[in-house]
């Protein structure tokens, strides 16, 4: 115990003979962790912010269906035991809010032209908790009131069929059942603009009360859109609750089935922080490396008296991992330093990343980078055993030093 103490501080005196080297080798190793940790975390803001924004626009954290509605569109495929299922959702305590909706094709006609949108009947007291349509309203109003006889349209709907705030449209649907053709004239109380394509360009929304009448629905929904306390539940899909609601001829599914390109999406920046992670890593070694091949040169003198007098080979090259990572705290420490001040930073302030498009999600939020126990825990351990894996060549070579040969090399 007294000989590896004995060591170890022989390793830290030996790695500040050359202080300015030390602390450049610290330095630009500790970058190296600090990309890897503010990386990790900004990459967690990231892909929370994508689902917030893919779930809360519209869609929902998750959803409920009649099987087969997802694949068909059927307008008969109504949800089964509906009463139930509220009541349900209504105890619920992971649920925090929930909307019915209908879901059917239309078209939707002007004096001008005509175009093909999917309908949406909800219910706009419950919708302002679960999507934000109210909040994409950029002319108009929201739908509320009395009045029955409205209906709001993208923006991009509304250029096609030229028509603005209080213009009349005609929408045209098949009855459930019968498939019988019902038409009604409807006034566009608002127009919205999400900034995504299909959105803006093919959905329009009007009343539960008024879909059900013209669907010939009586009663029935086609959706139920969920949200959660926890957004962490909507993408378990080993949770009780999808099983509990998928009964009676019914689907329960989160957000990972809703939107399966999401999840590939995430799927690919895990992968590309771990291909990050190797690249850096393998900068780590090598700089780990050259630094302690640096040092061996340099005292190669006293590595061959220290063979002379009786040293093991062993204990050379022990010592020299010693040094591998004694070097590797000091690293640590600075790179979680710079790391931590980083992501604190940005968590507080964010990163302004609204309007741009990626994987059909326009971001429409700042990015707050997502600092967590396990970036200060796991890219510090990553950092040590790549610097101990790296330091093995330097320490094999030291220990297979004869005395004659470190000597006559010192010359």
């Amino acid at each position: 115990m007294d000989k590896a103490v004995i060591l170890l501080k022989l390793a830290w005196r030996n790695i500040f003979r050359n202080t300015r080297r030390t602390i450049l080798s610290g330095i630009a190793i500790g970058i190296g962790l600090a990309v890897m940790i503010f990386g990790d975390a900004f990459m967690t803001g990231i892909n929370e912010s994508m689902i917030r924004t893919s779930t809360d626009t519209f869609a929902g954290q998750g959803q409920i269906h009649a099987q087969g509605f997802r694949d068909t569109l059927e307008v008969e495929k109504t949800i089964n035991n509906l009463q139930w299922v509220v009541d349900g959702l209504k105890k619920e305590e992971r649920i925090q809010a929930f909307s019915l909706r209908t879901e059917s094709f239309a078209m939707l006609a002007s004096a001008a032209n005509v175009t093909s949108i999917m309908l949406y009947g909800i219910d706009p007291a419950q919708e302002r908790d679960i999507s934000k349509i109210d909040e994409a309203i950029t002319e108009g109003k929201y739908l509320g009131g009395s009045n029955t006889q409205q209906i709001l349209i993208g923006s991009k709907t509304a250029e096609v069929l030229e028509v603005g705030v209080g213009d009349r449209v005609v929408v045209t649907v098949a009855q459930a059942g019968t498939g019988d053709l019902s038409q009604e004239m409807l006034r566009v109380s608002g127009i919205f603009r999400f900034g995504i394509q299909e959105l803006d360009s093919a959905v329009a929304f009007i009343g539960l009360k008024k879909s059900r009448e013209i669907l010939g629905l009586g009663q029935g929904v086609h959706e139920i859109a969920l949200r959660f306390h926890n957004l962490e539940d909507a993408g378990n899909r080993s949770l009780g609750f999808w099983k509990r609601y998928s009964r009676y001829g019914n689907e329960a599914i989160g957000w990972k089935d809703i939107m399966p390109q999401m999840e590939a999406v995430l799927e690919m920046s895990t992968l590309s922080k771990a291909i990050t992670a190797a690249i850096i890593f393998g900068i780590v070694g090598l700089t780990i490396m050259n630094t302690l091949f640096m040092s061996l040169y340099e005292r190669m003198f006293e590595f061959g008296v220290l063979r002379a007098i009786g040293t093991r080979p062993l204990r050379m090259a022990l010592m020299i991992l010693l040094e591998g990572g004694c070097l590797a705290i000091i690293s640590i420490i600075i790179g979680s330093a710079i790391g931590f001040f980083f992501s604190w930073l940005f968590s507080v302030y964010g990163i302004d990343y609204r309007g741009i498009e990626f994987a059909g999600t326009t971001i429409n939020e700042l990015i707050y980078p997502v600092m967590n126990v396990r970036q200060y825990l796991l890219n510090p351990l990553y950092v040590l055993f790549f610097t101990l894996v790296a330091a093995l060549y330097p320490a094999w070579y030291a220990a297979r030093l004869t005395p004659a040969k470190a000597m006559k090399r010192s010359f």
